[in-house]
């Protein structure tokens, strides 16, 4: 039986190591280890089931109803999660035909108007919803077969991040731990560290602003990762805990669900193509890659369970400069 290693599965389908090993923990799919191994595995089973993972995802799919088809034996369950995507696809799209023929209304209002002042008349609440009032939303005819390749190129066009906010991130001191190769998972222990670590030194009531970092350390070779939860500068910290400094500084930002780790391409890609802003990695350093994932409002989840916590929203994060052009 042939295995193929994490990094050869995430190269070959382009999903990040992450997310592959956010499937595990959900469930979605297993991995097999090897004796004196270190690396997780992939037989044909499991990369036949995260072939099927990613088309349910490109069908925006959410991965809890993938779960449910996956696990079920019964087709009709399929049927029934897919019609309410086709319902949920219908009513945006009557919504968007809709918003075309009233801006296509009122570019050709302006046309024929050119003279009066937008603000005055043409713009106006009454005269828009005259406007709308007359449309009619038109029905839109769908290819009954869609080929791969179609799938592939429509999922191309969707997964391009139009925009990223630009954030600016404080200098602070913080509490960090991580952990390399461990088990179920270096997130896992870590996460249960700085729950431990927020309970028993009542940092909620010390710094109720408290925010938590996370990155994968290192970011090659063997998995690990570190989380930093910033405190009070003259707070001490116990083992397994170390004290730091953050400098802080500018980064591109995209939230995501917990899970939707693939959406990391597209907030690397809007940086890699933007025309104001470059990447801004130290040389050497000694963080990892640099790149960050704030898990938001952990104040009010750090001690929820882990049905809850797969609801949590994280920034994506990296550092960036302005460009300056001569």
């Amino acid at each position: 039986m042939k295995l193929e290693t994490i990094s050869e599965v995430s190269k070959k389908f382009s999903v990040s190591t992450r997310t592959l090993r956010y499937y595990e923990k959900i469930g979605l799919m297993e991995s097999v280890k090897k004796d004196g191994y270190a690396y997780r595995t992939y037989d044909e089973s499991a990369i036949i089931r995260l072939q099927q993972i990613i088309v349910l995802r490109k069908l925006r799919i959410p991965l809890k109803e993938i779960s449910l088809i996956l696990e079920s034996e019964r087709a009709s369950t399929a049927v029934e999660i897919f019609q309410n995507k086709l319902n949920e696809i219908s009513n945006e799209v009557s919504s968007l035909s809709t918003i075309k023929l009233v801006l296509e209304e009122l570019s050709a209002h302006l046309r024929e108007n050119s003279g009066v002042e937008v603000s005055k008349r043409i713009m106006n609440n009454e005269e828009i919803l005259k406007i709308v009032d007359s449309l009619t939303v038109t029905k839109i005819n769908f290819k009954e077969d869609v080929s791969m390749n179609d799938l592939n190129h429509a999922d191309e066009k969707l997964s391009k991040l139009k925009d990223a906010r630009i954030v600016y991130l404080p200098p602070a001191t913080v509490a960090a731990v991580g952990n390399v190769g461990g088990c179920p998972s270096s997130e896992d222990i870590t996460a249960e560290e700085v729950n431990k670590f927020i309970k028993n030194t009542g940092l909620a009531k010390l710094k109720p602003d408290f925010r938590h970092y996370g990155f994968n350390h290192p970011s090659g070779g063997q998995h690990g990762y570190e989380r930093w939860i910033t405190i009070p500068d003259d707070m001490e910290v116990k083992e397994p805990f170390i004290k730091k400094k953050f400098e802080g500084g500018l980064y591109a930002a995209h939230t995501i669900r917990m899970g939707n780790f693939d959406e990391w391409q597209l907030i690397n890609d809007w940086v890699e193509n933007n025309d104001e802003y470059e990447k801004n990695f130290v040389a050497n350093s000694k963080d990892g890659d640099e790149c960050l994932e704030e898990h938001l409002n952990y104040i009010n989840l750090y001690d929820k369970t882990s049905e809850e916590l797969t609801k949590m929203q994280l920034d994506l994060l990296i550092p960036i400069k302005p460009k300056y052009k001569v």
